[in-house]
């Protein structure tokens, strides 16, 4: 029976503000490729999903400043973040956006049923507008003391602090991030989602989540492995959050969004459905425009519904909320899951996250990301001075996987020079330039030594170890395990001194050669998740054929936007990557394979890179 499986990677959407810098990517965008590819390689069906978020009143507010509208603003920067994500190889099978004609759909889809099965009523509340233009302020738009643990710095939704879950008059001393003003507190009626009624049901799932540390995963039907067992750091924090479970307003005051798709509502043009209800539902419509796109629209459903399939939900530890209490509470209550029942709406029944893989921030230089104080580097700035492999491998090595990290352009370059040029490119080098020259193609071993052996059985058994710990999203331990075999594969270049038998015994030289190629093949092969560009640099450099590992592309959508009457194209991120011949094993190199010198993988970087980007930094030079 067939061991492959459905994976759903289902990344953060990331707003539709601005370019992304390396601090967002560090979160959502590297970890989910890693992971996705390495799936792939498995042989497992992998559906990579996301898109940019487009409403709330934040996009109002920078459209404002701009002068220009929200859909222009969304339309210019949903064209700027795919081609961020795209610079990075991130590997998406679609990413799209939240103001597609087909979202609007799915969205009003789920709030119908929701409202249906009874866990969604109208309510009147206090909501925060801005005294100079009554405007509705977004609750992460208002900063104050928590109440709870008194943390000056708290948002309107939730203290970062202590983790709980706020309103924003809550606040003490609440204050507008968009002008500093103290905003009004006027009684609007809104509809509410209701949480507590999924505090049972949900405490059940996520102590299922939990790792007893003797059995961390189980057998799936069919055979493999699905993990169980979520970061300590998530599921702590969400369990915690069951504790005081409060209805949330899934509606707002504005007129960007969208519509609440019941009579006497649905026309009101400064009712929406609030921006964090519908933009975790992306992750369902986007599966949907994925499978129309391919042809067979149904296929969406054996990533949603299947018992078989997986679900993992990548990103920042700010949007764990979201993740792991609101969207599944929306996707039992659809399924008629929650403490009143109810029956599955025209979707049908859905699957709720596998597991939610949040990681922590990145600061850079010692202080937090700030565009405004120009502490950032955006991704294609950085790409146009430096290889995307490069970042993906930092990001992988040191970034913010399980605590907060910091980003130092001293860190950077040493990794670079010393791990990938030194270490990881000098092993391809070497290898293949010695064979090239001195027989010019992969050469028939002759008799292996006990060495030969050990190096190239240690070699085939990294396979399973940095495997088993990409299985679980422990990305830095399996590139540390990937590293050891490219340092042992050195190691043994160097202790058998190939060069210095090309005269006195040529044979046992075009062994150790061969079983060099052979360690590059396995490494390249274990390195392909984590730098899949010069992975398929090194794959050529081999004379493999075929395309090892695929990249994404920019391609067009079609479909109204924005709720236009007329559909118009747009850019999306998607891939055919059905074709790659890479996967998880250890391959024989094929002696008699021509050879060809190969050119330096990785460049290596002066010194002088510090201080000019320091320099940068401060604002010194452009």
């Amino acid at each position: 029976m067939s061991s492959k499986r459905h994976i759903l990677t289902a990344v953060a959407w990331p707003y539709a503000n601005g370019p992304r810098h390396i601090g967002h990517v560090s979160g959502f965008g590297v970890p989910s490729d890693v992971f996705s590819r390495f799936q792939r390689m498995s042989g497992n069906h992998v559906l990579m999903v996301s898109g940019t978020d487009e409403h709330g009143t934040p996009i109002q507010v920078l459209a404002d400043q701009e002068g220009v509208g929200p859909r222009e603003l969304a339309d210019r920067y949903n064209q700027v973040i795919a081609e961020d994500l795209v610079g990075l190889g991130l590997s998406y099978d679609l990413f799209t956006r939240t103001t597609t004609g087909n979202h609007y759909a799915v969205v009003q889809q789920l709030f119908t049923t929701l409202y249906e099965n009874g866990y969604v009523f109208t309510h009147t509340t206090k909501g925060a507008v801005s005294p100079s233009n009554g405007r509705t302020l977004p609750d992460r738009y208002i900063e104050g003391t928590c109440p709870i643990c008194s943390y000056d710095g708290a948002r309107g939704d939730q203290c970062d602090n202590c983790g709980n879950q706020l309103d924003p008059i809550d606040l003490i001393g609440p204050r507008s991030r968009v002008n500093g003003e103290t905003p009004e507190f006027i009684d609007t009626e809104h509809f509410m989602l209701d949480l507590p009624a999924f505090a049972d049901v949900m405490g059940e799932w996520l102590k299922g989540k939990e790792s007893d540390g003797a059995a961390p995963d189980e057998s799936v039907e069919g055979g493999g492995r699905r993990r169980v067992g979520w970061r300590p750091n998530v599921l702590k924090f969400s369990m915690n959050l069951l504790e005081d479970l409060q209805p949330r307003a899934v509606t707002r005051d504005l007129n960007w969004g969208v519509p609440i798709p019941l009579e006497g509502w649905d026309e009101n043009p400064n009712k929406r459905l609030y921006v964090w209800f519908d933009a975790v539902i992306g992750y369902l419509s986007a599966s949907i425009e994925w499978a129309r796109r391919t042809g067979d629209p149904e296929s969406w459903r054996l990533w949603w519904q299947s018992e078989e399939a997986d679900s993992f939900y990548f990103m920042g530890k700010d949007n764990i909320v979201f993740h792991s209490v609101i969207w599944p509470a929306i996707l039992l209550g659809a399924s008629g899951e929650g403490d009143r029942g109810g029956e599955p709406g025209p979707l049908g029944g859905l699957n709720v996250p596998s597991e939610v893989v949040s990681s922590e921030f990145l600061t850079m230089e010692g202080q937090k990301f700030s565009s405004s104080r120009r502490v950032v580097i955006y991704v294609r700035d950085f790409l146009k001075r430096y290889s995307a492999d490069a970042l993906r491998y930092y990001i992988m090595a040191a970034g913010p996987e399980t605590q907060d990290t910091d980003f130092t352009w001293a860190e950077f370059v040493r990794r670079n020079n010393d791990e990938l040029v030194a270490a990881w490119g000098n092993l391809v080098n070497r290898s293949i330039s010695m064979a090239a020259k001195n027989i010019g193609h992969v050469p028939e071993p002759g008799a292996l030594t006990e060495e030969d052996e050990q190096v190239m059985a240690a070699s085939r058994a990294a396979f399973d170890t940095v495997g088993a710990r990409l299985e679980r999203s422990q990305f830095k331990a399996a590139l540390q395990e990937a590293m050891r075999t490219v340092a042992e594969a050195n190691k043994y270049i160097s202790d058998q001194a190939p060069w210095a038998l090309k005269k006195t015994d040529p044979e046992r030289m075009a062994t150790v050669l061969h079983v060099a190629l052979q360690l590059v093949k396995d490494a390249n092969t274990l390195l392909t998740p984590f730098l899949p560009e010069s992975a398929n640099k090194v794959h050529a450099m081999l004379g493999g054929q075929g395309q090892w590992s695929g990249m994404p592309y920019l391609a067009t959508g079609h479909d109204t936007i924005g709720g236009s009457e007329e559909a118009v194209d747009y850019t999306v991120i998607t891939g055919d990557y059905s074709e790659d011949v890479a996967r998880w094993t250890s391959v024989a190199i094929t002696p008699g394979t021509p050879l060809e010198r190969p050119r330096p993988l990785f460049a290596k970087l002066d010194q002088s890179v510090v201080e000019e980007e320091l320099a940068r930094l401060r604002g010194e030079i452009d």
